[in-house]
């Protein structure tokens, strides 16, 4: 089957998208509202973009028939976001908080959800989370037709903070303790628990086999 994207509707577009790019993380983001209203919604357009400085990018799509998504409208006029690392012991709350709730409503009460103070900035973390970022907004970037438009949202991340047992001597994560879920399409999401590890050839010529005899 070829399917051609100029030939098809964006719903459709967006089914073959999410069952294509599977599985993706899930950014947890908390921001705040002008008033002081705690805001928190589930992303899975989510990837890292560099290291040095650390950043981040999520894509954040607009409200059917409102406009911009309350993260988008808070990140923006705040400059400051938290995202917060799903794992299984919170993914009922993580889609109690992906509803379509009005600006006024604080989705840490709906999922009943603890919210603690962050260090550098003004949105609160996700004390159920065993990995919190800080970030600072670096700019947004519109991307897709319009009345469609997406705000891809680039962060650069300004302090972690990460449960003691998932840090190793290495400074780095035991992702094998950490039990993160992952998104696919539908209603479908993946557990991280069945883990293997291919090691990265040091010497690419030692991995290609000559086909002369």
């Amino acid at each position: 089957m070829i399917i051609d994207p100029s030939q098809i509707d964006p719903r459709t577009g967006y089914q073959l998208l999410i069952g294509s790019v599977v599985p993706r993380p899930i950014a947890w983001v908390s921001t705040v509202a002008r008033d002081g209203t705690y805001n928190l919604a589930p992303f899975s357009f989510f990837m890292g973009v560099t290291a040095n400085p650390p950043t981040l990018a999520i894509s954040c799509g607009h409200r059917r028939g409102v406009g911009k998504k309350d993260t988008l409208v808070n990140a923006e006029s705040s400059g400051e976001l938290v995202i917060n690392v799903v794992v299984e012991e919170v993914e009922q709350q993580m889609n109690i908080s992906s509803a379509e709730f009005p600006p006024e409503v604080d989705e840490f009460k709906e999922a009943g959800l603890t919210p603690i103070p962050s260090v550098k900035v003004r949105p609160p973390r996700v004390a159920e989370s065993p990995i919190n970022i800080e970030c600072q907004l670096k700019q947004v970037v519109y991307v897709g037709n319009e009345g469609s438009q997406s705000g891809l949202i680039i962060a650069e991340a300004l302090l972690w903070h990460i449960r003691d047992d998932l840090l190793t001597p290495q400074n780095t994560i035991d992702v094998s303790k950490l039990h993160a879920i992952g998104r696919l399409s539908g209603n479908w999401y993946s557990h991280t628990r069945d883990l293997y590890e291919i090691a990265r050839p040091t010497d690419r010529s030692s991995n290609i086999q000559s086909g002369s005899s």
